[in-house]
């Protein structure tokens, strides 16, 4: 029988760095996303996982760069409301492999999965956690707005560094 197991969002955070014009890191998140897992095993090997993200909760802390990022130079929240990823492969040798979806483009990603296990809580719920890491390249997404520094340097590398930890509560 399968389980479905939830995001906790107050548990739960997704962050991600890119360089900015070749000399520093800015960092930024999503605050707002669910996702869920289906799974008929208690180590989640085979594990379905199904998530999204709304690209409006984007905040990198300065509001100029947020509105930037939900135009349509990047994001184009009003467009693309929502990010998404599906794997039904589970997770094989600390991976998960899975398509990501961006603004109506697809492509397969493999972000590496660090399954911190499963507790039973004080509240007598099964709780289980995981972080996921990897990178992509942007414009695989359509995300292309560009601009070149003096020197040659991209301002907004084409490399996003991504950190997700998230929590789930068995259903």
């Amino acid at each position: 029988m399968k389980k479905k197991w939830l995001t906790d969002p107050s548990h739960s955070e997704i962050f991600f760095k890119v360089k900015h014009m070749v000399i520093s890191t800015v960092t930024g998140e999503f605050t707002k996303f669910q996702g869920s897992i289906e799974s008929d095993n208690d180590d989640l090997s085979n594990a379905k996982f199904d998530f999204s993200i709304e690209a409006d909760s984007i905040n990198t802390k300065i509001t100029d760069r947020d509105n930037h990022l939900k135009s349509e130079d990047f994001f184009d929240v009003t467009h693309y409301p929502k990010l998404t990823f599906t794997s039904e492969l589970g997770i094989k040798n600390n991976t998960i492999t899975g398509l990501l979806t961006i603004k109506e483009v697809s492509k397969e990603i493999t972000l590496d999965a660090d399954f911190g296990g499963i507790i039973k809580d004080p509240w007598n719920n099964q709780r289980a956690g995981f972080e996921f890491t990897g990178k992509l390249n942007r414009k695989d997404f359509g995300l292309n707005w560009s601009q070149i520094t003096e020197a040659g340097g991209l301002v907004v590398s084409n490399e996003i560094k991504l950190q997700i930890n998230l929590e789930f509560i068995a259903q």
